[in-house]
């Protein structure tokens, strides 16, 4: 669970949204990063949310707009702000810039298809952006900072990959004052559809890829992953889980297009 002195702040800080100027030509806004996610990001009637990669693609100003948007996060003063403040900018900022990797290359079939060396996984490792004059990572902003410093499961459901099988991208940026609310639903919302969980007979459950890839932050073990499921699962599926066994563990790679990837 969330820290709650942390996540929501021990003293009234400047809000998220004031650091990052309203002009675009200033940097860039939350605003910006808001209206760009609603515009392309569509929910669909299976609870997944699609991004239509291509019509951003083939919008020049909204692609100047995601530049102009990630450069703002990175250039925020991350050190200075609240705790929940620090989240926020981590989180949008991985979820911007992997938006900015899989636009450079669509279509594509897969995030993993995205690599700069035959051997390497995807783009995670390739260092992208410096935020406070140190080069990072997708890796290092998911696993260094926001894993490392926070040890907060839900951690997984802020960020996204670009994948079917990963927690869904928000049609709106993470603020702090909605942080504790919104990562609760989002916990909830993947918890509570195939992606997350799949009972495939009475007593055995199928589950997300993310919680054998990440057991240590769910408890390190079978029984911790099944409590945390328990906690955000709905009252009918709590009840299946309550007794129940991960059998199996599934994730599906393809890129979470609206119309595919080619």
């Amino acid at each position: 669970m969330l820290n709650r002195r942390f996540i929501l702040g021990v003293a009234p800080a400047m809000a998220l949204t004031a650091l990052i100027p309203d002009d675009a030509s200033a940097g860039g806004s939350l605003a910006s990063w808001d209206n760009l996610l609603a515009k392309y990001v569509r929910p669909g009637g299976d609870g997944l949310n699609r991004v239509d990669y291509a019509a951003w693609k083939g919008n020049s100003a909204d692609m100047s707009a995601l530049n102009v948007v990630v450069n703002a996060f990175a250039a925020m003063p991350v050190s200075t702000l609240t705790k929940a403040e620090q989240f926020c900018v981590w989180a949008n900022l991985y979820n911007a810039l992997t938006l900015q990797v899989v636009l450079g290359r669509f279509p594509v079939r897969s995030i993993r298809d995205i690599k700069s060396s035959p051997l390497a996984m995807g783009p995670w490792k390739d260092k992208r952006i410096t935020v406070q004059g140190k080069r990072l990572s997708l890796d290092d902003i998911e696993h260094n900072i926001l894993r490392k410093q926070w040890r907060e499961p839900r951690v997984h459901y802020a960020v996204n990959c670009a994948s079917i099988g990963c927690p869904n991208l928000l049609r709106r940026g993470w603020r702090a004052e909605t942080l504790e609310a919104e990562l609760t639903s989002a916990a909830r919302a993947f918890i509570n559809s195939p992606r997350g969980v799949r009972v495939v007979r009475a007593g055995q459950v199928r589950v997300s890829s993310i919680y054998q890839w990440f057991k240590v932050d769910f408890g390190n073990s079978d029984a911790g992953v099944l409590a945390h499921l328990r906690q955000y699962a709905a009252p009918a599926l709590a009840t299946q889980l309550g007794n129940a066994r991960i059998v199996g563990h599934d994730y599906d790679w393809s890129i979470n297009a609206i119309s595919g990837g080619r």
